[in-house]
C-alpha cells in the first residue's frame, strides 16, 4: 500500500441554464479541464466531482471513455493518465425535519450507478443539470437511494452557517434528519478542524474529511487528505473511510480555522467582530448577526464527557499558496515550471530550492506555512481570514 493525495469535492462551474460557466481569462469549468488541471498543475491522486448527476456531464464522462482518454477501475472509479475520479453528486435537503437547507455528497462506483441515480434524481428536482439544486425529498429516502447503488453517502462542510447539517439544519444532532448508519463520513468544512471538533459526541464514529468544495481551477486541493491505500480506487476509498483491513485517512490538510470564511461570529452588515448572538452592533447598529463556526462547535461540544478520544490522523494546517502575501500568477507560473506541481512546492521542495526561484521573503512565507508558524487575521461572515504581514 502507499499514501494518496486526495480533494473529493470538487464542482464543474453551472450557469442557471446548467451550461458550463466561462470565467474571464480561465478556462472553462469542464469535466475536461478539472482532471487537466488536477492532475497535471495540482499533483493530486484521486479527485471527486461532484455534479456527475448532470446528462451534459455524464456526455462528457461516456465520450472521455468512448475515445480512450477515460477508462472505468475493476475497483470503481474512473482513471485519467495518472489520477483516478470517483463521480458524485452534491445535493441540498430541506426536508420537514430540517431547520434549514443541508447540502450532501454522494459518491458512486461507476458510470451505470451515476445514470441510475441521475435518472432517479431528475424526477425530484426542477433541473437535473445544474449544481447542488434542492431535492424534494426526505433525507432518509436520499440515504437509502445513495446505499441501494452502492454509494458514499457524506454530508458536506457541516459546520457552515448556510446550507450545512450544524450550520441550521439540525438544532443539535445529525439524528434529527438522517439514519446514523447510513452516513460513511464527514465533511468538516473551510473553518473547523479536528481538534475544535473532538468533543462532538456523535462525530466520534466517522472519519472525517477535508476537501476543497472548489468552485474555480485555482481553488482546486485549498484542502485535502492524504489515503493509505492499495489503488485510488472506489473500493479502496470505502474501505479507508470505515478504516477496514489497513486503509486510512494518514493526514487531514486543511485551512488554519482562522483562515475560513465562518471562523468568528461578526455582523452581517459591517463584519465587526461579536461576542454573541441578539447584541446590536456597537459599530454600525446592525442586528444581523452571522454566528461562526467555532461558536456552533462550542454549542455542540460536550467538554464533561468522560470518554476516551478518538485516536485521528493529524490536521496539518494548510495555507494555499494563493493567501501567501505577495504571490500572484507570475510567481506562480515560475514555481510550477521549476517544481511541476503543487504538491510538490508545498511538501517537497526546500526553503533553498525556493528561494533560487522567488524572492527570499516569498520563500520564507511558504517555508513558514507548513511549519505553521505565521499569524492569522481571522475571517467571518463570509470573508476570508489573511495571513498577517511581516
Amino acid at each position: 500500500m502507499r499514501e494518496y493525495y486526495a480533494d473529493l469535492h470538487i464542482h464543474i462551474g453551472r450557469t442557471r441554464s446548467g451550461k458550463a460557466v466561462k470565467i474571464t481569462g480561465a478556462k472553462t469549468l469542464t469535466f475536461s479541464n478539472i482532471i487537466e488541471v488536477a492532475s497535471e498543475r495540482k499533483g493530486l491522486d484521486l479527485i471527486g466531482i461532484i455534479d456527475c448527476h448532470s446528462p451534459e456531464v455524464i456526455e462528457e464522462i461516456e465520450e472521455g471513455i468512448r475515445v480512450g482518454e477515460i477508462t472505468e477501475m475493476e475497483g470503481g472509479g474512473l482513471h485519467y493518465r495518472n489520477m483516478s475520479i470517483i463521480p458524485g453528486s452534491e445535493i441540498e435537503i430541506y426536508d420537514q425535519n430540517c431547520h434549514g437547507p443541508i447540502h450532501v455528497l454522494a459518491y458512486f462506483p461507476n458510470m451505470e450507478a451515476m445514470k441510475s441515480f441521475s435518472a432517479w434524481m431528475s424526477n425530484h428536482v426542477k433541473n437535473i443539470t445544474l449544481s447542488s439544486q434542492r431535492i424534494y425529498c426526505e433525507g432518509r429516502t436520499l440515504q437509502e437511494k445513495v446505499k441501494s447503488l452502492g454509494g458514499l453517502f457524506i454530508p458536506a462542510h457541516v459546520f457552515t452557517p448556510f446550507k450545512s447539517l450544524y450550520g441550521k439544519g439540525v438544532q443539535k444532532s445529525l439524528a434529527e434528519v438522517f439514519d446514523p448508519k447510513l452516513i460513511d463520513a464527514v465533511e468538516l468544512g473551510l473553518s473547523s478542524d479536528t481538534y475544535l471538533v473532538e468533543d462532538i459526541n456523535e462525530l466520534k464514529s466517522y472519519t472525517f474529511l477535508t476537501n476543497s468544495d472548489a468552485h474555480s481551477l485555482g481553488k482546486i486541493a485549498r484542502e485535502y487528505q492524504k489515503l493509505l491505500l492499495r489503488e485510488p480506487s472506489f473500493t479502496e476509498l470505502e474501505k479507508a473511510l470505515k478504516e477496514k483491513e489497513g486503509r486510512k485517512v494518514t493526514a487531514n490538510y486543511g485551512l488554519n480555522p482562522l483562515l475560513g470564511k465562518y471562523y468568528q461570529t461578526v455582523c452581517g452588515a459591517c463584519l465587526h467582530k461579536k461576542s454573541g448572538i441578539g447584541e446590536t452592533c456597537s459599530e454600525c447598529g446592525g442586528r444581523t448577526i452571522i454566528k461562526g463556526v467555532s461558536t456552533r462547535i462550542a454549542e455542540l461540544s460536550d467538554s464533561r464527557t468522560d470518554e476516551k478520544k478518538r485516536a485521528r490522523p493529524p490536521y496539518i494546517h494548510q495555507v494555499p499558496l494563493d493567501f501567501i502575501p505577495g504571490l500572484g500568477p507570475k510567481s506562480m507560473e515560475r514555481l510550477l515550471q521549476a517544481f511541476e506541481t503543487e504538491m510538490n512546492i508545498l511538501h517537497e521542495v526546500t526553503l533553498e530550492q525556493l528561494s533560487e526561484v522567488v524572492p527570499l521573503k516569498m520563500a520564507h512565507y511558504i517555508d513558514s506555512a507548513r511549519r505553521g508558524i505565521l499569524d492569522f487575521d481571522a475571517g467571518g461572515g463570509g470573508k476570508y481570514g489573511k495571513v498577517k504581514k511581516r
